[in-house]
């Protein structure tokens, strides 16, 4: 009487069908991935700003109503890092989806609207502007909500 020879493992077939499935999720899982990097980019963007602006309204109050401000230079807002009192650093602006991330947290001193330098945009345009002393985001992109840059 012959015995028929048992081997344990998977065909070949099973085997394929496996890779597949993990080729399909990853297909799906990617792109997600690369959607929670640009969402977290703009998080910290926005937490940038919110840390500019807390820092321009504790520098407004002790400075008695005035914002940082030297028309036509780099002085205006980069005062807020001198002795470290409102900021140590200026922080990054990083813009995902565009080619304006700079990381360094650079300033477009204007009044006009803000372009699509990168960056920071800050208006010093004196205390008879309606917008004196806001800065935002110097770019004309849309978030990933399509919300524009500069509304923030």
């Amino acid at each position: 009487m012959k015995k028929l020879k048992m081997t344990k493992g998977f065909t070949l077939i099973e085997l394929m069908i496996v890779v597949a499935i993990i080729g399909i999720l990853a297909a799906i899982a990617i792109p997600q991935f690369a959607n929670l990097v640009s969402k977290s980019q703009e998080g910290r963007t926005k937490a940038n700003l919110g840390t500019i602006r807390s820092a321009l309204s504790i520098y407004y109050g002790d400075t008695e109503g005035w914002y940082p401000m030297e028309a036509g230079t780099a002085a205006g807002i980069p005062s807020l890092t001198l002795g470290g009192k409102y900021l140590s650093v200026m922080p990054n602006a990083d813009l995902p989806r565009t080619t304006q991330s700079d990381g360094h947290g650079s300033m477009a001193l204007t009044v006009n609207a803000p372009t699509d330098a990168g960056g920071w945009y800050y208006n010093n345009g004196g205390a008879g502007s309606t917008t004196w002393g806001s800065v935002l985001v110097n770019c004309q992109h849309t978030d990933l909500r399509n919300a524009s840059w500069s509304t923030y």
